[in-house]
């Protein structure tokens, strides 16, 4: 069997809030507790839920910007797994050539002092890759890619000099810049207004095809996850509690919290009444949750199986549609 490009397994990252009397810590925020998936070579993966469930710490993860606590983060070299979580500084100028991050705010990610063409160039640099002249043509022939011509116009100017769809642009541009096989999209259009997302996820969506790129998109939008991925994993503090292919997930929700999730969308279409699914009360605390099912105070349908039990394992339920519930 053919190892993925990327499989995640048990990753957990803790954040200390307080500390005992001799400075140990003794509280922790359980910002991601435990996840695991997989990521295919061309395939993309929508990362979903609501603000604080740890989808960008995930990212951040993947990507070495932040160390795990515990799990594996197993990218494929040639056939064979390394594991990326610990590797070591020696090998992180090689991991940076393979992963790349795309991040959400397209005004905060760049250096306001450097030119358009030091931004995207900057990889290359850091890599060592190509002449000053070959790294131009090389930046040139990217900004036509994405939509910026004649890029001549773009290479010596300042970053507030563009607009934000232009920005994100650029930063598609630098990801992209050094052929990676993994991109983290770290909710890339949701700074953008409306009228310029499609064009930027059409984007993304050829330079993937065209570089064979595969993506971790975050979003807490299940359109947008829908259009983008080709697999959608659904996270609640810290947990994943679905995952499953875009159609059949959005289709069949299994799992209360997704059930929640698509009842909130809305559709347009003033005469279309959709029944409200009951959750109960507001998001609980990731400071040290007990080992319950996190969603399990404001799940509708909860019993003693679930009050009984620590958190179901995610498990399929069926056709590769994964489920951390005890009942469904």
């Amino acid at each position: 069997m053919t190892m993925p490009l990327l499989k995640v397994d048990s990753l957990t990252k803790l954040f200390p809030v307080q500390r005992g009397l001799f400075r140990k810590p003794i509280e922790f925020v359980h910002a991601v507790d435990g996840i695991s998936f997989e990521i295919g070579s061309g395939q993309s993966l929508g990362l979903v839920g609501e603000s604080g469930c740890g989808k960008s710490t995930t990212g951040r993860m993947l990507t070495r910007l932040m160390d795990a606590t515990s799990g594996q983060i197993l990218l494929a070299d040639n056939g064979n797994p390394v594991d990326v979580a610990h590797i070591t500084r020696d090998g992180m100028r090689t991991f940076r050539r393979r992963v790349q991050m795309i991040f959400q705010d397209p005004y905060e990610s760049m250096n306001p002092r450097r030119t358009i063409f030091d931004t995207v160039a900057e990889p290359l640099t850091v890599q060592g890759i190509g002449t000053v002249t070959e790294r131009e043509e090389k930046v040139a022939d990217l900004l036509r890619l994405v939509g910026l011509s004649p890029p001549e116009t773009f290479l010596f100017r300042y970053p507030h000099e563009l607009s934000g769809g232009q920005r994100q642009r650029i930063a598609i541009a630098r990801a992209l810049v050094i052929n990676p096989s993994f991109v983290v999209a770290d909710e890339p259009t949701s700074m953008l207004d409306v009228s310029i997302r499609i064009s930027i996820m059409d984007l993304m969506l050829k330079l993937g095809d065209e570089f064979d790129v595969s993506y971790l998109y975050i979003t807490h939008d299940l359109a947008v996850a829908r259009y983008m991925c080709d697999r959608i994993a659904v996270m609640y503090l810290g947990k994943i509690v679905e995952l499953a292919e875009s159609e059949e997930l959005l289709s069949n929700p299994l799992h209360p919290y997704t059930k929640a999730l698509l009842s909130a969308v809305p559709v347009p279409d003033p005469s279309f009444k959709r029944a409200p699914v009951e959750i109960k009360g507001g998001i609980g605390k990731a400071i040290n949750p007990p080992p319950l099912c996190r969603f399990i105070e404001r799940c509708p349908i909860a019993t003693d199986v679930c009050h009984n039990n620590d958190h179901p394992p995610l498990e399929d339920k069926g056709g590769g549609h994964y489920v951390a519930c005890y009942l469904v």
